[in-house]
Formats: structure tokens, C-alpha cells, sequence
């Protein structure tokens, strides 16, 4: 069965809309973990206008699955992993004011730069993924980085699925194969759905987690977060 990591980010931005702790991000993430996600994951930005730096440290305390934290390696991105000490890492190349992540790594170009940061984060103990394009040549440039796993940035997929899902997804289930015949852990995330989740998970059958957040906060809106996460857990065995 593939893991499902729900990221929280549209939860702490709800909370930061009024000023308050409504909704309670601690108390959300709880009820995610008891409803069956097997993963928290949260994407820290610069300007912390959703997840905050605070977040990551009382999540560390209280999340009993797995904690994943998103981001571009900054030196401010960097100490805080390195004090928070997640379950995982996944390495992302977006530019400060980016609204979402929009591009994986370069892996060729920035190879010296990521093996420096995946080498850290690997001798602190924590687990470490790269965002990346379903690209079979970064994905072995990403093996001459040291890391653990790839997450495959899936927005393309997303965006082409409804008008040929075969298309969409077969380059995909190439850099998967590529993947794991080097031997990289895959991860995938960005715009999967309820609509086009079980699709991907048929065809990449190398996947072993999946993080998403955007479309599972606006489908639990209508049909409640404790049955979308079910659904997902359905859809993913």
C-alpha cells in the first residue's frame, strides 16, 4: 500500500486568515493521524504565511507517523531542519515568492550543492527526498546526489489526465522504472486528486508515498476531511 502524507499547509493558512488558532493546527494534525494518514507533511516558506517555523517544532512533538518538511534548502531552511530532525527531508527549488512549487531540481547543474545538503541531513538521521521532474536523466543525476528518494512533481500529470490519462501519465511510469532500477525510493506529489490519484498508483507500482494537501482540503469540504482520507487510503491500496 503507498503512504499517504497529507499536507497541512492550507490548514495553518485558514488559521492565519483571522490572527487566531482557528482551526487548531495541532489538534487538526491529530485527528489526520487518527483518521489514518500514515504522514504529516508541512512546506515552510520564507515569509511563513501559511506553515510557520513554530509549527515545525510542536509538530515534531506531537506527530506519531512520519513528519516531512518541504523546502528550499536555505541556511534559515537548513537550521531548521537540523533542530526539528524530521523523519524526512524533500528538498524543493522554489524561489521565495513562488505561490506553490513550480519546477523540480536540476540535478546535473546542482549536484555538488545537494549532495552537501543531502549529506547533513542523511548524518543528522533523517531521511531525504529530491522534487524532481519525471526526467530519467535527473533522476540519475539524482543518485550521484546521495539521496534516499525521488519525489516525482506530478502537476503535468494532473493537468493532462483528463484529456488522455495513458499520455499523461507514461512518462511517469518510465521515470519510476528508472528510479527504482538504480535503486531511489519514490516519492510523488503535487495536484493528485480523488479524481486521478488511483490512475497514477496503477501505473507507477514503484510508488511508495504520496503527499498531498491543496485538493484534499477543498474535497473535504464537501465530503469531510475523516471520509477523504479513507477515500485516498482506498484508492492507494
Amino acid at each position: 500500500m503507498v503512504r499517504l502524507s497529507v499536507n497541512v499547509n492550507k490548514i495553518a493558512t485558514l488559521r492565519n486568515a483571522r490572527g487566531g488558532n482557528v482551526p487548531d493546527l495541532l489538534k487538526v494534525v491529530r485527528d489526520i493521524e487518527s483518521f489514518g494518514a500514515e504522514g504529516i507533511t508541512i512546506h515552510p516558506r520564507p515569509d511563513q504565511r501559511h506553515i510557520r517555523y513554530q509549527d515545525a517544532r510542536d509538530l515534531k512533538k506531537i506527530v506519531r507517523t512520519e513528519l516531512n518538511i518541504e523546502g528550499n534548502p536555505t541556511p534559515e531552511f537548513l537550521d531548521l531542519v537540523l533542530e526539528v530532525l524530521p523523519d524526512q527531508v524533500t528538498l524543493v527549488p522554489d524561489a521565495p515568492d513562488a505561490i506553490t512549487s513550480n519546477a523540480g531540481w536540476d540535478t546535473i547543474t546542482h549536484r555538488v550543492f545537494l549532495k552537501e545538503v543531502i549529506t547533513r541531513c542523511q548524518e543528522a538521521g533523517i531521511r531525504t527526498s529530491i522534487f524532481i521532474d519525471p526526467d530519467p536523466q535527473m533522476i540519475r543525476g539524482a543518485l550521484e546526489t546521495g539521496t534516499d528518494r525521488v519525489e516525482l512533481y506530478t502537476e503535468a500529470y494532473a493537468r493532462e489526465y483528463s484529456e488522455n490519462p495513458q499520455d499523461a501519465v507514461n512518462k511517469y511510469s518510465e521515470a519510476a522504472r528508472t528510479a527504482h532500477e538504480i535503486g531511489l525510493g519514490l516519492n510523488a506529489g503535487h495536484d493528485l486528486s480523488l479524481e486521478n490519484i488511483e490512475y497514477f498508483k496503477e501505473h507507477v507500482p514503484q510508488l511508495q508515498e504520496v503527499s498531498i494537501g491543496h485538493a484534499l482540503i477543498c474535497e473535504s469540504l464537501y465530503l469531510g476531511l475523516e471520509n477523504v482520507i479513507n477515500m485516498y487510503k482506498y484508492k492507494l491500496r
